[in-house]
């Protein structure tokens, strides 16, 4: 009996232990029934130049990220509710990529360049053996800081899975990448921060760099046409004797101020002498004609002499009359006065207006012909901008236009208003000329000079602009410093439009976006040190 009662006793012990594994074991299968039908997700950081990698084992929902601390108290091989995720060394595969493990399937992932062209590898593996590449099919997508996604799809190549997009530079974005097996999903992040460059807030402060974000603004459209300054030809005089004649005295010097009347030189001419001389002679002529006209009407007048003699003195009077008017035109016509104090062989070259004598060809004691130009005063107060414009910016380009003129070799601007548009093109140029008349009161704008000359052809919207200092060139083509938590990456941009100050931004940047704006230069600078280190 007693023996009888032991193995009774022995039985019950047993049934007990028995039902507590079944318990155990319904509780658990209803755990994995609620849960199996959900992407197991992963993460992992992977900048490629010593940034600590964190992977994520099963259910990770918010993707949320602790430090070191957190990992006490915590088994990534097991569910967390908030989907919290912990800093671990990152695993590196056999290829060089990062891995993803979930059990027993695991997953590695390489941003390769091989080829020439960026694109994701994958290779799958169940317990640590390669799978075949039709085992999972395997999708994609990037996310990158401003906003902007891109799917992948893949292709089998060799022994990896390829994506067919290439995966375009800043290599700084996260990676959702779903492998659906036969059985299940799974879910792994992958972070890249290539060439982010790190600064502070305090780093920032410091190194005076401004913040802006990128808004709607009105860009005036804008010609920016090659130019030079010219004389104005309105206001420019060559002087010449009209004379041939030996130089007796030259009075102005090259450069000097002058005013309307001044004496310049003085010129020895024998033909100026024998006009003044002609003149002269027909003045006494008219005078005598005079007399005789003034007595012979008197006589008549009193019927004491014919009526013959008074009308033969009035034409005479009238022939005298018509030599001295011919002898002062021809005087007029030579540039000489009646008389010259100096003599009446003296030519005397005068200013026609005030200017400056900008060339001189004559000297004391030279013979110069009469055709000769001696001297050029131009009047510099007022100058001419002359612009060559391309035949399809012509219809932009019109009379009475305010434009504003950049000289090319210092730092000064003035605005004026285009007075002429060629109706001709050049035939080797295929451009046509157009003028700006431009006020010149300190004489900074001299003759010679190029310049750029802006035409605002229209001002419009545009949906995206950002500050024009804020653009650099990294290998040649325009980026953006686009901000991130912890410094900044450079953004690739296509820009459109400028004025000057802001520019339009066609694709890379979206408005409300922060980007370093003055001090742009700076972060560039940045560039190529610690984590702007770029590897593959």
């Amino acid at each position: 009996m007693n023996m009888n009662s032991s193995k009774s006793t022995i039985s019950k012990k047993h049934l007990i232990a028995i039902a507590v594994v079944l318990a155990i074991g319904v509780g658990a299968g209803t755990f994995i029934l609620q849960g199996g039908g959900k992407p197991k997700a992963a993460a992992t950081e992977d900048d490629g130049h010593g940034h600590g990698g964190h992977t994520e084992a099963k259910g990770h929902g918010d993707g949320e990220h602790h430090g070191k601390g957190g990992e006490k108290g915590h088994d990534d091989d097991k569910g967390h509710a908030d989907g919290e995720h912990h800093e671990k060394s990152e695993a590196k595969g056999p290829h060089g990529g990062t891995v993803f493990k979930e059990g027993d399937f695991s997953l590695e992932a390489l941003l390769s360049e091989d080829g020439g062209e960026p694109r994701l590898r994958i290779w799958l593996s169940d317990k640590d053996k390669p799978l075949p590449l039709n085992a999972a099919t395997v999708t994609a997508t990037v996310t990158r800081p401003t906003d902007e996604k891109q799917k992948l799809t893949f292709a089998a190549e060799k022994d990896s899975l390829v994506s067919r997009e290439i995966v375009a530079e800043p290599h700084a974005f996260d990676i959702e990448i779903i492998a659906q097996t036969a059985t299940e999903p799974f879910m792994f992040v992958m972070s890249k921060e290539e060439g982010k460059i790190e600064l502070t807030d305090a780093q920032i402060k410091a190194a005076s760099i401004s913040l802006d974000a990128a808004v709607k603004a009105n860009i005036k459209t804008a010609l920016l046409l090659p130019g030079e300054i010219r004389l104005n030809e309105d206001r420019t005089s060559h002087v010449v004797p009209r004379l041939a004649g030996v130089v007796e005295s030259v009075n102005a010097s090259l450069g000097q101020v002058v005013k309307k009347g001044q004496v310049l030189a003085v010129i020895a001419s024998p033909t100026a002498s024998e006009q003044r001389s002609e003149l002269q002679t027909a003045q006494k002529r008219l005078s005598l004609a005079k007399t005789t006209y003034e007595r012979e009407k008197k006589l008549w007048e009193q019927k004491v002499s014919a009526e013959q003699d008074y009308l033969q003195a009035k034409q005479a009077l009238s022939e005298a009359e018509v030599a001295v008017a011919n002898a002062n035109q021809k005087l007029s016509a030579m540039g000489l006065s009646a008389s010259s104090v100096a003599g009446l062989n003296r030519i005397e070259l005068r200013a026609p207006f005030d200017g400056i004598v900008i060339e001189k060809h004559l000297s004391l004691g030279e013979a110069v012909k009469e055709d000769a130009a001696v001297f050029t005063i131009s009047d510099l107060s007022q100058v001419w901008a002359e612009i060559n414009v391309p035949a399809k910016d012509l219809p932009s380009v019109r009379v009475g236009e305010k434009v504003t003129i950049k000289a090319t070799a210092f730092d000064a601007s003035a605005t004026g208003t285009v007075a002429f548009v060629g109706a001709l093109i050049g035939e080797q140029t295929r451009t046509a000329k157009a003028r700006v008349v431009l006020d010149n009161p300190k004489g900074a704008w001299r003759p010679g000079l190029f310049v750029n000359v802006e035409v605002v052809s229209e001002e419009t919207a545009a949906p995206v602009t950002i500050s024009a200092d804020a653009v650099q060139n990294v290998g040649e083509k325009p980026v953006v410093f686009l901000k991130v938590d912890g410094g900044f990456i450079a953004q690739p941009v296509k820009l459109g439009r400028s004025d000057g100050k802001r520019v339009e931004v066609l694709s890379g940047l979206k408005a409300g976006m922060p980007y370093a704006s003055t001090g742009s230069f700076v972060v560039k600078s940045e560039l190529g040190k610690g984590s702007a280190e770029h590897t593959h």
